[in-house]
């Protein structure tokens, strides 16, 4: 068979098994092996190439001890007031050593020296920490227990009888929807390094986009989840064999945060697929994100750039892929709205909560999600470069005109490719703007946030002088809405969805199409499903609530499209 042929083959979509070929079949060839395989000499040149970086941005003996002293202080103040079960034990000796040394060479004349070698210490410390541990044979693994877990779930909840768990009439496809630009992806996947970002509102995404990588065929990405994951044993097992590298907000300091943007550059320049959750966290509102941390999408462009200054790699591009998750209910929403609330939406420290505390909790959560009659959505963006301009199939960057552009051109002074932070800086605004607005357009709105936003806002319209906070203080039970009024709302909402739907601005699930009142209970039935406080209840001919701030999470889906 030609290589054509079979090119042609994987791309297409298998109908008996609902999975698409895998684009590269053989493992050893995929990026996230390679990498592993030269896990050591990789961690070396992060090291190095961090070190240069932050001697870039503290060159003299005076800055690096002073940001040494910096790291130190923050890493005990951390230690003191938010340890996790995951920290190493010897992280007080650790840096105890370090205050240790720092003092002793803070008058010595060949201090810098000295400076830098504790500063190679923290790095290589903190490398080692970051870094995946990737292992094909344990990828196989642990994505043949999710599918075969997951499946006997699904089949046990749609049908009947004692023997409905060894059964395989449905498939995950049936239960998790994949729309949007996925055969493009694929084209792209073959010969361009893919960053996809997506948006964040569960534990549950990493495992999601890991299961949707292989359902399209792609070779794994790798990742970074959060160090608080792997707190707990399930978690962690799924998180190291799936290809995540690890994230620990809790670590603010100059040095963790170039040690973490230098991993992810160096893991693009070796064409490893990549994936981001530009929020940074999970989305506390329940908002679609609609300002971006820029540290990791930074490690996109400037790898962009540094591919194009060398003969062998100009030609590979960056491509970066927008993905919403869509999912009628979040475990988590009641604590994350509450936390939202705490803040009111201030940037500042705040305390992990962990509703997947133990490994039992999320086997229950799972059980519950797919044996109740809950689905979700993802939905793959358009596909574009570092500068968020669309890209064909070649992976070729296009204007408004499908005009080829030059993306070298963006990175030139002087007819010489060149870096420049300041200009970098920019790069990175305009892409995060850019994702913003595809998130927005691939959002896929439910059920479930209709009926939410039609609730919230119908009973908002009745206390006009009060502000959300007020608002959000009115007695549950004060709050009702005749079913036919909120029908009526319901159709108002809905047909303004459509006129945006045409307008290309949102799309929506194909359940909300048909008979209102089916969707209206359809909603209901959904929105909150885990809760035991349901956000929205129907008691005979009424709208109620039993938690009006989880109601406002949901709501919030569907703000920001002037509804």
């Amino acid at each position: 068979m030609t290589e054509e042929k079979e090119d042609k083959k994987r791309t297409i979509w298998n109908r008996k098994r609902r999975y698409y070929q895998p684009i590269i079949k053989r493992s050893k060839y995929w990026p996230v092996v390679l990498l592993s395989k030269h896990r050591k000499e990789f961690i070396e040149e992060v090291v190095e190439n961090t070190m240069a970086r932050i001697n870039k941005l503290r060159p003299s003996k005076k800055e690096l001890i002073e940001e040494l002293e910096t790291t130190h202080y923050r890493e005990k103040q951390r230690m003191r007031s938010n340890p996790w079960r995951v920290d190493p034990p010897d992280e007080k000796k650790f840096w105890d050593e370090i205050k240790s040394e720092l003092v002793s060479i803070s008058n010595q004349p060949e201090g810098k020296e000295k400076a830098e070698e504790l500063l190679k210490r923290i790095i290589t410390r903190y490398e080692n920490e970051i870094s995946g541990n990737f292992k094909s044979s344990r990828y196989r693994l642990t994505r043949s227990i999710v599918k075969f877990g997951f499946r006997r779930l699904l089949n046990a909840s749609q049908v009947k009888g004692i023997f409905a768990i060894f059964k395989t009439d449905y498939y995950l496809t049936d239960k998790i929807q994949i729309v949007g630009k996925t055969k493009l992806l694929r084209k792209l996947a073959k010969d361009n390094t893919i960053v996809m970002v997506p948006t964040h509102f569960s534990n549950l995404d990493s495992i999601l986009i890991g299961w949707i990588i292989h359902v399209l065929g792609l070779p794994p990405f790798i990742y970074g989840a959060g160090l608080n994951l792997f707190n707990i044993k399930l978690f962690a097992y799924f998180m190291n064999s799936l290809g995540a590298y690890k994230v620990d907000r809790r670590k603010r300091n100059l040095i963790y945060l170039e040690s973490l943007k230098m991993y992810s550059h160096n893991a693009l320049l070796k064409g490893a697929h990549s994936i981001f959750f530009p929020g940074g966290t999970r989305s506390r509102s329940g908002h679609v994100e609609k300002s971006l941390k820029r540290g990791l999408l930074s490690t996109a462009i400037e790898a962009q750039r540094s591919l194009l200054m060398k003969e062998e790699t100009k030609n590979r591009r960056i491509i970066i892929v927008p993905v919403v998750i869509n999912y009628h209910f979040v475990l988590e929403a009641p604590s994350l709205i509450n936390d939202y609330l705490k803040r009111t939406g201030q940037e500042r420290y705040y305390k992990e909560a962990d509703e997947y505390s133990t490994s039992y909790k999320i086997i229950k959560f799972l059980i519950s999600f797919f044996t109740k009659g809950s689905n979700i959505s993802v939905s793959i963006g358009k596909p574009m470069d570092v500068l968020g301009n669309p890209v064909n199939e070649k992976g070729e960057s296009i204007d408004k005109h499908d005009n080829t552009i030059n993306l070298a051109d963006y990175f030139t002074s002087d007819d010489t490719i060149i870096e420049n932070d300041q200009r970098e800086d920019e790069y990175s605004k305009i892409l995060s703007k850019k994702i913003v607005e595809e998130y927005h357009k691939s959002n896929r709105v439910f059920a479930s946030h209709l009926v939410a936003w039609t609730a919230f806002r119908y009973w908002q319209r009745q206390y006009p002088k009060l502000d959300l906070f007020g608002f959000l203080r009115l007695p549950e039970d004060e709050l009702e809405i005749d079913y036919e009024v909120f029908k009526e709302e319901v159709r108002i909402v809905r047909d303004k969805l459509y006129a945006l739907k045409k307008e290309q601005k949102l799309k929506m699930a194909k359940h909300l199409e048909g008979d209102l009142d089916k969707v209206i209970k359809l909603g209901i039935e959904n929105v909150g499903l885990y809760h035991v406080n349901r956000p929205l209840l129907q008691v005979k001919n009424k709208i109620v609530t039993k938690s009006l701030s989880t109601l406002y999470y949901y709501h919030n889906r569907m703000d920001g499209y002037d509804l």
